[in-house]
């Protein structure tokens, strides 16, 4: 029987590897460390947890808590090591980092499907399966490779994220649907502001905590990834020139052009979520929380991401890979994890479950498959490949990626779109599995 090669033995590539040898597919898993490491890696551990311990919400009606279940479905190696190692946490599953990657190396080295071999690889085997799992921290000659290979402007070496809120938790009372001059139609949510609310925002906003760039993605400062507190700090009016700017917009409650606007844009065709326009930043969780809703109309608003900066390599999926993972122009070659654009522990390792299903097609002769959009990983697939390729970021779990759902209240709401996914995942895995 032919191999699949699995390149990087991360979440996304240890989970492929893991599905494909139970179910006697014999796999080549590659893995650069020890010989070269990553800025952030420390161990030569596979699935190694560089940034948290925690792998989010246990409970269904957290979006990662029901991706988690939904992973569960088809024997996920990556949750059942976070279980067995976990630490308390509430109700999240947190981990012992080196328990958590030992648990995994050993699952895979001792199984007799899957040879492991510790090198660098600077170049795709095109004529075999092939699953590219090498992370956002992508060494540089592979990511000089794939530049050539898929395409000049197929790569990302950093996340400029604007934070993304939920569309029904706005109070639209205060704002207002339009674009500059009138061009384009309503493409935007116009949240205005007076100047004493832009003052208050903008106050809030040089006092709030900040978290420290690391030292390997610092030269993100030069990939026009500016956060919009470093823009503020060079001037009290320089974000009302930037992406507070209020010109060519008329508010119609009062006829008149507001002190400083706020623009808001749709982040998927169903507009369940909304993107704060150039508010990418660095400040921490809490205090984006706390100086966003600062905005007229997000005072009660709810974050499905919060804004960062960071070192992510990444490809353009929407315009690169198709909902089953594989390559568009090659399609004996598949991505999975983090370099496709999900952003996450738990996501990285489902979309490396989807790869396995996929390459274990190929290997079968038929015919490639990916989820319903009614289940988080489905979603997740459905964003990457159909966002917009000419604003394309990474994207987390979240319900905002579901179908919407009416019912009273937002635990009500999660708790029917959780019933219908994992219905609809389980009755999927039994079709196609």
């Amino acid at each position: 029987m032919k191999k699949v090669h699995i390149i990087g033995a991360g979440l996304a590539g240890s989970e492929a590897a893991w599905y494909l040898a139970r179910k006697g597919i014999p796999v080549v898993l590659y893995e650069m460390r020890p010989k070269k490491f990553t800025p952030a890696h420390r161990t030569d551990l596979f699935g190694e947890l560089v940034c948290s311990n925690t792998l989010g919400g246990i409970d269904v009606t957290t979006a990662r808590g029901l991706l988690k279940k939904e992973m569960e479905i088809f024997n996920s190696l990556i949750v059942e090591a976070a279980k067995k190692t976990a630490v308390p946490a509430g109700g999240a599953l947190a981990v012992n980092r080196q328990d958590f990657a030992a648990y995994i190396t050993e699952k895979l080295s001792q199984h007799p499907l899957i040879e492991i071999i510790r090198e660098e690889v600077t170049k795709i085997p095109e004529n075999e399966i092939t699953i590219v799992a090498t992370g956002p921290l992508t060494s540089d000659t592979f990511s000089r490779y794939l530049i050539e290979f898929l395409g000049e402007q197929s790569l990302s070496f950093y996340d400029a994220i604007a934070p993304i809120v939920y569309a029904d938790t706005i109070d639209y009372s205060k704002c207002f649907w339009g674009s500059r001059y009138g061009k384009g139609g309503d493409d935007y949510l116009n949240c205005p502001m007076t100047k004493e609310e832009y003052e208050r925002f903008y106050n809030a906003l040089m006092e709030a905590e900040k978290v420290p760039l690391k030292e390997f993605e610092k030269e993100a400062y030069f990939e026009g990834c500016m956060p919009i507190e470093e823009m503020a700090e060079r001037g009290k009016e320089t974000l009302l020139f930037g992406p507070l700017k209020p010109v060519g917009l008329t508010n119609p409650k009062t006829g008149k052009r507001p002190y400083a606007v706020v623009q808001l844009r749709k982040e998927n065709k169903e507009g369940t979520l909304l993107n704060l326009v150039g508010f990418q930043t660095k400040l921490t969780y809490p205090a984006q929380k706390k100086v966003f809703r600062l905005i007229p109309g997000l005072e009660n608003v709810e974050f499905a991401r919060y804004g960062s900066i960071h070192r992510n390599t990444f490809i353009n999926s929407p315009k690169l890979l198709l909902p089953t993972l594989q390559l568009n122009k090659n399609a004996n070659i598949l991505f999975a994890g983090q370099i496709t654009g999900v952003e996450g522990y738990p996501e990285s390792a489902a979309t490396g479950i989807i790869a396995g299903i996929n390459a274990e097609k190929l290997i079968k002769n038929t015919e490639p498959v990916y989820p319903p959009p009614t289940t988080i990983i489905g979603g997740l697939l459905k964003y990457i490949t159909e966002a917009d390729p000419d604003r394309f970021q990474p994207m987390n779990a979240n319900f905002g990626l579901l179908p919407v759902v009416k019912a009273k209240g937002k635990r009500a709401r999660r708790k029917i779109q959780a019933e219908k996914a994992l219905k609809d995942i389980k009755e999927w895995a039994g079709n196609v599995l």
